[in-house]
């Protein structure tokens, strides 16, 4: 029972922290999901609380979901997704992981701590191979992040629109990723209540952080998501300090 409270409890802060920050509320469970559950059950457990928790938060954010980015990057982060949580069980993924890592970290000197509103032109067609890449990634990886808050940011989607905008693109991959999970063998038993838990934390929480993120202005909202991207990054690095180590 325990350890279900500490789920739900985690996911209810987490998914806090995720809107105001833009994301990676899955990448905040991952330490405590590990503990409990086990490496290997990180991203179907993730997968699963991001679902529940979506549903949540897409109805929240409907009226806030940008359609002309969407329709781009949800084919991407389906494709993407499938493709990552089947070869989730196969493939190493450490080093991917730090990659990604370096990117989020790097974000800091990109942005000028927030103050730069961009740093580059998007093309709304560019959020498909993105997607693609991020929802493989993710799918493999099990959680990377708000790798993708770059690229929201640079086409001029933020606070709410972000919000609901990653929502519509990142369910359905999320669904069809539990499907692959479930039909590989990654997912059941005891992990369904785990997640199941997370999720419900989460879900409780969209109608409360939607509050706090209406009355947020601007550009402490682009500061908060760029500390988080950063923030971020040296998690995904410091969980596989053990593989860079074995360099030296």
């Amino acid at each position: 029972m325990v350890d279900y409270l500490l789920l739900a409890g985690s996911g209810f802060v987490a998914w806090i922290v995720s809107t105001l920050g833009g994301g990676g509320g899955a990448m905040l469970l991952v330490p405590l999901v590990g503990f409990i559950a086990g490496a290997q059950a990180v991203a179907p457990v993730t997968t699963l609380a991001t679902i529940v928790a979506g549903v949540g938060r897409a109805l929240v954010f409907w009226e806030n979901i940008d359609w002309s980015v969407a329709k781009w990057g949800l084919p991407g982060a389906v494709v993407g997704g499938f493709l990552g949580a089947a070869l989730f069980s196969r493939a190493p993924a450490e080093w991917l992981q730090i990659v990604v890592g370096l990117f989020l970290v790097s974000t800091v000197v990109q942005y000028r701590f927030g103050r730069k509103e961009k740093t580059f032109e998007v093309a709304k067609w560019w959020f498909f191979p993105a997607e693609l890449v991020t929802g493989f990634l993710d799918g493999l990886i099990g959680a990377v992040g708000p790798v993708m808050n770059s690229l929201y940011l640079n086409a001029g989607v933020t606070k709410e629109r972000m919000v609901g905008t990653k929502t519509a693109v990142s369910l359905p991959a999320h669904l069809v990723k539990i499907g692959t999970y479930t039909t590989l063998g990654a997912m059941g038993g005891q992990l369904w209540l785990f997640g199941l838990a997370a999720g419900v934390g989460a879900l409780t929480s969209n109608w409360l952080a939607k509050r706090l993120l209406k009355d947020m202005p601007e550009l402490r909202f682009r500061a908060i998501i760029v500390g988080f991207m950063a923030l971020s990054g040296i998690t995904m690095i410091w969980q596989q300090r053990e593989t860079i180590g074995a360099l030296f």
